[in-house]
């Protein structure tokens, strides 16, 4: 099953600036070959259910690794069977009704 997920990791206990977590969890998405656009607060995923849930798990575990003591995240996650949809193609069906 697919899956479309908007995840953010915040590890706790390491300082203000989190961008080399968040670069390191970027590396893990591009490692797994899976289709993702970060943005301020987060970063979307789209794939394999379990491909995309693997991520997430390596994700805190490369976090952890990094030396973050505690991990919050908080994630939304969104899977349909009427039809395939990819992220690009729910932009552009709000895009093209702002156009229309």
């Amino acid at each position: 099953m697919n899956v479309m997920i908007d995840i953010c990791i915040v590890p706790l206990g390491v300082g203000v600036s989190v961008s080399d977590y968040v670069a390191a969890c970027q590396k893990v998405l591009q490692a797994a070959g899976l289709k993702h656009e970060m943005h301020a607060y987060g970063t979307n995923v789209e794939g394999d259910w379990d491909d995309v849930m693997a991520a997430v798990k390596r994700c805190h575990e490369v976090v952890h690794e990094m030396g973050a003591p505690r991990i919050t995240t908080s994630m939304r996650l969104g899977t349909r069977t009427d039809k395939a949809q990819s992220m690009n193609d729910k932009v552009r069906s709000v895009i093209k009704k702002l156009e229309g």
